[in-house]
C-alpha cells in the first residue's frame, strides 16, 4: 500500500485542473485537507464576504469530494502545525499543493518543506510568477512589457484532468465541522445580497462560463457600461480557484475579437499582480513611490470630519449617484463593476484625500473576490503610488464619469431614491435642481475636492 498523500488546498478548490490534486492521486490514498489559519495572514485574514463565499466553496468542494467516496479534512490554526499533526496521524510524508505567492503563503510554503516533503505546483495562474522576465532575466514592473513578454511566451500550459480515482486512507482523521468556523454572518445575517446575486462552486463557475462565452466578443464595446454589465463575473471563482485562468483561457483562446484580447489582458494582469507582491510582498500596506509616504492625508484615525467622510463613502452616501451606486453593489453583492471601482477609488483618495489603505481594507472586507495581489495593484494604480499606476494628478470626475459610460440605469438599480429621474438628470441631480429629499446633497464639490488634492499634491512636491 502507497503512503497516504496530503493535499493542501487554499485558492485552489476543484476538482479538474488541480495539479496537486492530480499529482497526488497518482500516489497513493489521498486526505485533502483545508486549514484556516487567520493568524498567518494578519491584517489581510478573510473579510466579511470571502469568509461567506469561503464557507459555501469549501461546501461544494467536500461535496465533489463526497462524491468520489473522498473526504475534505478541515483544520483552525498555524497551517503548518497543522499539517505536520496530520501527517503524523496518517503516517504521510508528502504533501503536494500548488504554489501560492502571498507573503504569509510563502513563508508557511518555506517552514513546512523544513519538516516534510512538500512537493509544490503551479496551478492557479496562466504562468508561474517570476517566470515571465526582462532580456538579462530581471522581473518586470510595467504592466505593458510584461503583458508583451507573456504573450510570447503563449499558450501557457494544458488543463490538467480530474483524476479518474481517488483511493482513500484505510481511516480518515477527525475533521472540524464547517459550520463550527461560523464563516456565515449572522445577527445580522447581511447576505441575502450575495446569496441572490452569486452562485458558488466549480460547477457554477464553468456554467457562467459556458454563459459568458457567447458575450466575450463584445467585452471590450460593454466593459466600461455599468448599466449593461457585460463583464464575465469570474472574479470570486477564479479567487478561490473554482476554475483556474488556464482553464478559461483554452476554453476562449480560438476566438479573435477584440473583446477576448481585451478580455486575455485582464487574465495578465491576475498574474502581474502576482509578479508585483513577489518582488514587493508588503505592496498592501506600503507606498512602492517612497514620496507619497510624505503626502498629508486626512486620517481618520485622528481627525472626527474625515472619520465621518469616510463613512459616508463606505455607506454609498456621497451625494454623487455613481459613487452611491457602486458603494452600494458592494455592500449588497460583495462585487463593484470595474469602472465603477476605479470611480469609487478615485473618489476616496482624490476628492476625499483619504489614504489609499484605507480603501484597500473596506475593499477586503467587501470583496468576495478580494484578492492580495489584485486589491493592493489596483489601488495602488489609482493612487498613484504604484510602481505602475496612474498619476495622482489625473483626477476622475465622477460625474462626467457617469454620463459618459451611460450609468443610469445602473444608478436605479441600487439608489432607488433616484430611481425616477430620467438622464441626464440622474447623474447629478443637485445641479439639476431635482435633488430628492431621501438622497444628499454632494458632501464636496468636483472643483473643491480636486483643489484640495493638487494643493496637496504640490505641498508634498515642494516639501
Amino acid at each position: 500500500m502507497s503512503d497516504t498523500q496530503i493535499v493542501w488546498l487554499r485558492r485552489d478548490l476543484r476538482m479538474a485542473d488541480n495539479p496537486a490534486l492530480f499529482s497526488a492521486a497518482a500516489q497513493g490514498p489521498v486526505v485533502c485537507v483545508y486549514v484556516l489559519d487567520d493568524e498567518a495572514a494578519g491584517h489581510h485574514a478573510y473579510g466579511g464576504a470571502s469568509r461567506w463565499w469561503l464557507h459555501h466553496s469549501l461546501e461544494s468542494f467536500s461535496k465533489s469530494l463526497g462524491n468520489r467516496n473522498a473526504k475534505l479534512i478541515l483544520r483552525r490554526g498555524d497551517a503548518v502545525e497543522e499539517l505536520c499533526k496530520l501527517a503524523e496521524e496518517l503516517g504521510a510524508k508528502t504533501v503536494h499543493a500548488n504554489r501560492h505567492y502571498e507573503p504569509w503563503w510563502r513563508k508557511a510554503q518555506g517552514k513546512l518543506a523544513d519538516k516534510l516533503d512538500v512537493q509544490l505546483y503551479d496551478g492557479i495562474y496562466l504562468f508561474p510568477a517570476g517566470h515571465i522576465t526582462t532580456g538579462p532575466g530581471n522581473p518586470f514592473k510595467i504592466y505593458t512589457p510584461f503583458y508583451k513578454a507573456m504573450r510570447q511566451q503563449f499558450p501557457p500550459r494544458d488543463v490538467v484532468p480530474e483524476p479518474e480515482t481517488l483511493s482513500s486512507p484505510d481511516t480518515w482523521p477527525q475533521s472540524d465541522a464547517l459550520a463550527d468556523w461560523k464563516l456565515l454572518p449572522t445577527k445580522p445575517d447581511w447576505s441575502g445580497g450575495l446569496a441572490e446575486f452569486w452562485e458558488v462552486g466549480e460547477e457554477a463557475a464553468h456554467q457562467r462560463l459556458s454563459e459568458w462565452e457567447d458575450d466575450v466578443a463584445s467585452y471590450e464595446d460593454r466593459r466600461n457600461l455599468p448599466s449593461v454589465d457585460g463583464s464575465s463575473r469570474l472574479s470570486p471563482s477564479l479567487h478561490f480557484g473554482e476554475i483556474s485562468p488556464v482553464q478559461i483561457w483554452h476554453a476562449l483562446k480560438h476566438m479573435r475579437s477584440d473583446g477576448w484580447k481585451s478580455y486575455e489582458s485582464e487574465l495578465v494582469w491576475r498574474d502581474y499582480a502576482a509578479n508585483v507582491i513577489c518582488q514587493f510582498p508588503a505592496y498592501a500596506r506600503e507606498n512602492y513611490r517612497e514620496d507619497y509616504d510624505q503626502l498629508q492625508w486626512r486620517d481618520p484615525d485622528t481627525d472626527g470630519n474625515a472619520a465621518r467622510d469616510l463613512k459616508k463613502w463606505q455607506q454609498g452616501k456621497t451625494g454623487y449617484p455613481i459613487v452611491d451606486a457602486g458603494m452600494r453593489q458592494l455592500y449588497q453583492t460583495g462585487w463593484m463593476h470595474n469602472r465603477v471601482r476605479m470611480i469609487t477609488a478615485s473618489f476616496l483618495i482624490k476628492h476625499l484625500l483619504i489614504d489609499w489603505r484605507k480603501g484597500e481594507e473596506w475593499f477586503w472586507d467587501c470583496l468576495c473576490d478580494a484578492d492580495y495581489g489584485s486589491n493592493a495593484v489596483n489601488w495602488q494604480w489609482n493612487a498613484g503610488t504604484g510602481v505602475d499606476s496612474n498619476m495622482f494628478v489625473r483626477i476622475m470626475a465622477p460625474l462626467t464619469q457617469s454620463e459618459k459610460f451611460d450609468a443610469a440605469a445602473y444608478i436605479r438599480e441600487y439608489v432607488p431614491e433616484l430611481a425616477d429621474l430620467d438622464a441626464p438628470y440622474i447623474h447629478d441631480p443637485e445641479e439639476h435642481g431635482c435633488l430628492p429629499k431621501a438622497f444628499p446633497p454632494k458632501m464636496i464639490a468636483h472643483k473643491a475636492g480636486r483643489e484640495r488634492a493638487m494643493s496637496a499634491y504640490k505641498a508634498m512636491k515642494d516639501g
